[in-house]
């Protein structure tokens, strides 16, 4: 990848334009972002863990003192966050040419185990105070600084949430929302304080078991969220509908297909694609246009196209122009057939080849996508059809 943006650098600088110097400027500000968030996120933790104890302590509350340990566990997450940041932030090498950015997904898996593990400790504790339960001792100003603790992990956890959605960090998302359950958790226990001194029943064991299977419910969600993405999902189908809209901008394009988006990390990306042109085009307009496509998505998209493949549209034979409409509308009258592209007609080798999208909704594609070619093969029985069953792999 780096040699492809170096390539795509140079191709701006011979057009006057700057890229990396922006493309580096914007990464680095998204590093500082995230970096700047998370040591906010680790003092707030930091500052609530010790009050928390302290009052867990003194109240003999099972309740607040596992609060703050999840506080401290969300400062390490934090930490953690940090660190993830700064490697994933490591430019390219020779045995990783596609950058370090997928690091960004392990500090979020990491996270996600973080909070699995607390809330596992959470509810093995809840448990053992339902069987061997201990009077608790809550007192005002312990009441009012749990209090404090909620609106503060309320404002905490949106902040960050907010902040890892507008600069794509998956650690900082999952951060927040952790957040979030802890000021649920930390509003559980004062009610349940309060349910204490009113009615002399307490709760808060109760209250923290059922707290903990949330809490590792999210833990799990968050995990499973992480390893999809490590996996490789779907490309986003805004950034793809986009890309394609860029593309087909270019005088010549009729048409943009087979568009693959290949993640190395949050806003990394690089791909490939196949644009349709008419057959009357040279190699050097050809090499010219898939240049100045490289450099346009690039610029607008910040996502590098590391290939550009030539589909030929026949334009001079009127019939065969014809031919292109009727297989056309053969293949749209199933519903499963997404597009038909890449088509050309040789009436010499009397050959007509093309690609066919299938949707991954059919109930077997395979099937569905012969039932089309036997359709075409009966209409048009004097020539031979090489066709190749396609994927949209930004299929909604």
């Amino acid at each position: 990848m780096a040699a492809v943006k170096e390539k795509i650098c140079g191709m701006a600088a011979a057009e006057g334009q700057e890229t990396e110097a922006d493309a580096l400027s914007q990464a680095d500000s998204r590093d500082r972002q995230i970096v700047k968030t998370s040591i906010v996120g680790i003092l707030a933790n930091v500052f609530l863990a010790v009050f928390k104890a302290v009052i867990g302590t003194i109240s003999g509350s099972i309740a607040i003192t596992l609060d703050a340990v999840n506080n401290l566990s969300d400062a390490a997450s934090s930490v953690i966050t940090i660190v993830g940041t700064k490697l994933a932030g490591k430019p390219a090498d020779k045995k990783h040419p596609f950058g370090y950015g997928r690091i960004e997904y392990l500090s979020a898996m990491i996270i996600s185990v973080i909070v699995l593990y607390a809330g596992v400790t959470s509810l093995k504790e809840s448990v053992t105070k339902i069987i061997h339960p201990e009077a608790a001792n809550y007192t005002t100003i312990a009441l009012v600084i749990v209090a404090a603790a909620v609106l503060v992990k309320i404002i905490l956890g949106r902040y960050v949430e907010s902040m890892g959605h507008r600069v794509n960090s998956d650690s900082l998302v999952a951060s927040g929302k952790d957040a979030t359950l802890d000021s649920v958790i930390s509003a559980s226990t004062l009610v349940a304080a309060v349910i204490y001194i009113i009615t002399n029943v307490s709760l808060e064991s109760w209250l923290a078991a059922i707290i903990s299977v949330v809490i590792i419910k999210s833990g799990i969600d968050m995990l499973r969220e992480t390893i999809s993405e490590i996996l490789g999902e779907r490309a986003d189908k805004d950034l793809a509908r986009d890309i394609k809209k860029t593309v087909m901008k270019y005088p010549g394009v009729s048409g943009v297909y087979d568009l693959v988006l290949n993640n190395y990390g949050p806003d990394a990306y690089n791909g490939s694609l196949h644009i349709e042109v008419p057959d009357t085009y040279s190699a050097s307009q050809i090499d010219e246009l898939t240049r100045k496509i490289t450099l346009g998505v690039y610029l607008k998209h910040q996502v590098i196209l590391t290939a550009i493949s030539v589909y030929s549209l026949n334009t001079k034979d009127p019939h065969i122009v014809e031919v292109r409409k009727n297989v056309l509308s053969i293949a749209n009258k199933d519903p499963y057939i997404l597009q038909m592209h890449g088509f050309y007609l040789n009436e010499e080798e009397k050959t007509i080849r093309f690609d066919l999208v299938v949707s991954f909704d059919a109930p077997d594609r395979n099937i569905a996508f012969q039932n089309v070619i036997d359709r075409i093969k009966e209409a048009y029985p004097g020539y031979q059809i090489n066709a190749v069953m396609d994927t949209d792999f930004a299929e909604s």
